[in-house]
């Protein structure tokens, strides 16, 4: 096993703890079953337990032990986290958006409980993540989330995508898209987690650009994933990008060069980490992991 693969499994672990430990806080900040309206709030918790890799709360939990921060803060930034993502995910499956019927192998929201409640769970799951940011105490964390998630990241780039289905586009409009849409919440999980640690300016940029990196590389692998792993093996349907006609960078550079374009996503990621002066280990283990999930 060489060393890429090396810290590759060492990252599963990682993420495999810090999920842990992160769902059980989940189970504390989302609202319980038996509160009225009881269907809205099964069908938060059915979203947010559907299972994934945690990759958010990871990076977030990662920054901030690097950074050297201390309490129990970081726990409600990483439901916080967990929540955003989810609320996009059952929003981005919606009829009116992607129309998938399966997400990390199981019936997507509105397909277990109705559109309309689909996206009634997705927004009280972005209004509880604000709750829960409000909490941690650190008003400029509030306003980076804020605005990675917005028209000018996360949201942003899903309005982008969307224009452009079926439409040719060049790769400055996929880079554009795959940012906004895919890193943006990656690198706002990161800064979250420096920021309640209270890190320094120059590290929150240089945190920044190793965001903007390894979620511009994740992305990619999914489309990469997209073609080449089967519906069983995704937990959702496979090829269906190519049959939306989605703007993605096999379609416009081929797989060769998309693998090539990930790899050097990844060297540009390690290379940010070389100007940190702290155990950047475990972030190194994480990009490591993300160029690793496709061959």
């Amino acid at each position: 096993m060489d060393s890429i693969e090396k810290l590759s499994s060492a990252a599963q672990d990682y993420l495999s703890r810090v999920a842990k430990e992160a769902e059980a806080k989940f189970d504390e900040h989302l609202p319980p079953v038996t509160d009225r309206p009881c269907r809205l709030h099964e069908a938060m918790r059915y979203s947010m337990f559907a299972g994934g890799k945690r990759l958010r709360p990871g990076l977030a939990k990662a920054a901030f032990d690097m950074f050297g921060g201390k309490g129990d803060k970081i726990w409600l930034a990483t439901s916080a986290l967990e929540m955003l993502h989810t609320f996009s995910l059952i929003h981005d499956d919606l009829p009116c958006v992607d129309n998938d019927d399966f997400r990390r192998g199981k019936p997507t929201s509105h397909k277990k409980f109705g559109e309309a409640t689909a996206v009634m769970a997705g927004d009280a799951l972005c209004i509880q993540a604000f709750e829960l940011m409000g909490r941690a105490g650190n008003a400029k964390a509030i306003e980076v989330l804020a605005r990675l998630l917005g028209t000018y990241g996360m949201i942003g780039g899903e309005m982008t995508d969307i224009e452009c289905e079926g439409k040719e586009v060049n790769l400055e409009i996929v880079d554009y898209i795959h940012y906004h849409k895919t890193a943006a919440l990656i690198e706002a999980s990161l800064l979250v987690g420096a920021l309640l640690a209270g890190a320094s300016e120059g590290d929150m940029e240089i945190i920044r650009n190793y965001g903007k990196s390894i979620g511009l590389a994740f992305q990619i692998v999914d489309d990469i994933l997209d073609i080449v792993s089967t519906t069983e093996e995704l937990g959702k349907d496979a090829g269906s990008d190519i049959e939306k006609g989605k703007a993605t960078y096999p379609s416009i550079v081929g797989l060769e060069k998309s693998r090539e374009r990930a790899k050097e996503l990844y060297e540009e990621s390690i290379r940010a980490l070389d100007a940190l002066p702290y155990d950047t280990q475990i972030l190194r283990a994480i990009a490591a992991f993300i160029i690793t999930r496709v061959k």
